[in-house]
C-alpha cells in the first residue's frame, strides 16, 4: 500500500539535497531555494513538470514501476534509497539477488555527469538505455528507458540518425553482441522475451540470429547525422561495470579533428537546450 505523504516528502528531501554540479547542469542562474528545480528533476527522469509536481504535492496518482526506477536515477538514488522509494509507491523494489537490473550506482551517475564534454551513456547488457548525460541526448536523443535493438530493428525511424552504407554493420554488431549477453544469461527470463520480441517483429533480426556469430562489442566508430551539426564522426569506447551487467559508453573523437570541433559545438547547443528546457516549465523554483 502506498503512502503518499511519505512519498511526497522523500521526494522533496531527496531534491533539495542536489546542486545542478550533482547532476551534470549548470549552475550559472540564481536560485531562491536549496537543490534542483522541480523542472530539473521532472527532465531528468524524462516525465513531465506537472506530473512530478503532483507527486510532491501528494496529489499524484501512483507512480509506475518504470517511471520510479527513472526517479531513482533523477536523483542519485543508493540502492537502499530507490527500495525506499518502491516501497512508499507501494510497489516492490526490483530485486538485488542477480545483479541485473536497471538501477545505474550513484559512483556511475557521478562519473557520467562529469563527463560534460564528450557523449556518455549507461547501457544495460541487454541493449536497455539507462542513462545518459545531456551530451549524449544531443547527439542521439533522449533514449533512456528505450532498448536499443528493440529501436533498431522494430522503429525504422531509429535509423535515420546514421548513414545507409553503416547500417548493416551496426544490425550485425547488435545481434553478435546480443548473442553474447544472451549465452552468459542462461535461463534468464528476459533475454529469452527479448529475443523472442525481435524475432516476431524483424525478419532481419531472424536472419542474422541464425548466423550465431557472437562478439562483444568494445569499441566502435560511428559517424552520426545530426539534424543541425551534420555527420559527426566519433569513437566509442565501452566501459564494463560487469558486477551489475552495465556499460559505461563514451563517445569521443581526435583532438583537433573536424568532429572534435562539432562535438564542441554540440556542448554549446545541448547545455542551452536543456537549460532552456529546465527553466520554461512553470518558472517555479
Amino acid at each position: 500500500m502506498s503512502d503518499r505523504r511519505e512519498l511526497a516528502g522523500f521526494l522533496t528531501r531527496a531534491r533539495e539535497r542536489l546542486s545542478p554540479v550533482d547532476v551534470g547542469l549548470p549552475d550559472g542562474s540564481r536560485r531562491r531555494t536549496a537543490g534542483l528545480r522541480r523542472e530539473e528533476v521532472a527532465r531528468l527522469a524524462g516525465m513531465s513538470v506537472d506530473y512530478y509536481a503532483r507527486l510532491e504535492q501528494n496529489r499524484g496518482p501512483n507512480p509506475s514501476s518504470q517511471l520510479l526506477a527513472a526517479l531513482a536515477r533523477a536523483l542519485r538514488l543508493d540502492r537502499d534509497g530507490r527500495d525506499h522509494l518502491f516501497h512508499l509507491a507501494g510497489q516492490v523494489p526490483p530485486g538485488r539477488s542477480s545483479g541485473r537490473d536497471a538501477h545505474v550506482p550513484p559512483a556511475m551517475l557521478l562519473v557520467l555527469d562529469r563527463l560534460y564534454d564528450v557523449p556518455a551513456q549507461v547501457i544495460s547488457d541487454l541493449g536497455d538505455v539507462l542513462a545518459q548525460n545531456t551530451m549524449a541526448v544531443a547527439l542521439m536523443g533522449p533514449e533512456v528507458g528505450r532498448n536499443l535493438l528493440v529501436r533498431w530493428f522494430t522503429e525504422p525511424g531509429s535509423r535515420s540518425r546514421f548513414r545507409a552504407e553503416d547500417v548493416d554493420a551496426v544490425s550485425r554488431m547488435y545481434v553478435a553482441d546480443l548473442r553474447a549477453a544472451v549465452g552468459g544469461r542462461a535461463g534468464d527470463p528476459r533475454a529469452a522475451a527479448l529475443v523472442a520480441q525481435l524475432s516476431s517483429g524483424s525478419a532481419e533480426f531472424v536472419e542474422l540470429w541464425a548466423a550465431h556469430d557472437v562478439a562483444v562489442r568494445w569499441s566502435m566508430d560511428r559517424t552520426i547525422r545530426h539534424p543541425s551539426i551534420g555527420d559527426i564522426t566519433v569513437r566509442g569506447q565501452v566501459l564494463v561495470v560487469a558486477e551489475a551487467d552495465q556499460r559505461l559508453i563514451v563517445y569521443t573523437a581526435e583532438p583537433g579533428s573536424r568532429a572534435a570541433e562539432q562535438l564542441a559545438l554540440l556542448r554549446v547547443v545541448g547545455v542551452q537546450t536543456m537549460t532552456a528546457s529546465a527553466e520554461a516549465g512553470t518558472g517555479r523554483d
